[in-house]
Order: structure tokens, then sequence, then C-alpha cells
């Protein structure tokens, strides 16, 4: 049975990739919990199974064996329809590059999981708006991408995120391409929507960005290797 408080919950979960005749284990039997309002950095060396367990977290790959609850459902076991709804409802994701449209402005990026789950943009204009003004793009709405620095993109991305009120927001080296001034900002930002209930799971190699999170999960060869509280 899932934990009722568990956000995510993630029991003996492995991941066997077929490449050729050769089987790469990239997971092998994770266990991992994480509750409502948590803020959680996993770290790793290349190859360590981070980004995998990124992927599943995120509901964009399955584990091969094991069971994953996301807001006490197994979503290891629905179909694609399925499994991309509970995607496209349940999470926000943070990528390093950004990911935003470039034909499209700041506020038609932020409305973008909207029209993939085929609401009617016009009931969410005002959250949009606020949106964009809770990250510092009031004056920016009109803008498209390649008006924008690379910190007021990424604002872009982190507004865009939490337009489906998401269970947990995944970022994934969100700092990977700003310089270290833009860097605290949009930490600073992550931290003050987790400050006010959000859940964050983020992928980072940086020992600082790290130490910003609550608790720092360590992986090494498919397996959590330790754990640290901050």
């Amino acid at each position: 049975m899932p934990d009722p408080e568990a956000i995510i919950q993630i029991k003996d979960v492995e991941k066997i990739f077929q490449v050729g005749e050769i089987e790469v284990r990239a997971l092998r039997g994770v266990d991992l919990t994480i509750t409502q309002g948590s803020y959680v950095a996993i770290m790793g060396p290349s190859g360590s199974g981070k980004s995998t367990m990124l992927n599943i977290l995120g509901c964009l790959d399955r584990p091969t064996r094991g069971q994953y609850y996301l807001g006490g459902e197994d979503v290891s076991k629905m179909d694609d329809d399925t499994l991309s709804a509970a995607r496209g409802k349940r999470l926000g994701f943070i990528f390093q590059s950004y990911n935003l449209i470039a034909q499209l402005t700041v506020i038609e990026n932020i409305q973008v999981p909207l029209i993939y789950q085929g609401v009617e943009l016009k009931d969410y204009d005002e959250r949009c708006k606020e949106l964009a003004e809770l990250v510092g793009l009031a004056d920016r709405m009109d803008h498209r991408p390649t008006q924008l620095s690379g910190g007021q993109q990424q604002r872009v991305a982190i507004a865009r995120s939490l337009v489906n009120d998401p269970l947990m927001i995944l970022a994934d080296e969100p700092t990977g391409n700003l310089d270290s001034q833009t860097e605290q900002e949009v930490l600073e930002i992550i931290e003050k929507l987790n400050a006010d209930g959000k859940t964050i799971v983020m992928v980072t190699h940086e020992d600082a960005v790290a130490a910003r999170a609550q608790r720092v999960v360590h992986m090494l060869d498919g397996v959590i290797d330790r754990e640290v509280i901050n």
C-alpha cells in the first residue's frame, strides 16, 4: 500500500535497457519516498542512474520492475494515454535548455501545458498573467524567447511548470546554462515556490545548488548510495 503522506513513493524499482545483446541495469532496486512540500536534490556522476530516475519520476519512462506511486496511484501500470494524462495534470517540468517555443510569446509559452490538456485558454488568462508577474516578467508578456535573456527564459519555464498547479515540479539542471547571478535569482524563485508548499525534485551536478535543497539523494551505479539532510 502507498504511504498516504507521500507525493512520490518508489518501491524496488529497476530499469533495464537492452543494448544489442547486452543488458544495462540503470536502476537496481531503488526505494524512494518524497512527502508533500519537500525540496529534494538528486546528484550522481554520469551513469549513476539519476537521469533514468528523473525520466521515471516524470512519467516519461516506466520501470522494468517495481512500483511507482504518484499521488497515491501506481503509475507504473498505466497505459500510454493514462500515463500521459497523469504527467500533464500532476507534474511540472523545468529543463536546462528552457524548451520554449520560439514563435510564441511569454504568455503563450506559459499556456502550452493547457493546450495539451485541451482546456479553454480564456479560462486561464488571469492565472497565466499572475504567473508571469510571479516570476518577474509582467513587462515582458508579449516578448518572444529571442527577445529574452537566458534567465528570463528560465523564468518563463518556471511559470509554465506551474500553470497546471502540479503535485510536483521536476527540475533537470535548471541553472546549468545560467551565470552565477542569474542562477541565484532562479534558485530564489524555486525556494519561494517550495516555501509556499510546492514539492520540488531537482537533478543537479553542482554541490552549491544541491545544498539549497532540504535533502540530497546521491546515486551511484543505479542505487541510492547515501542521503544528506541539509
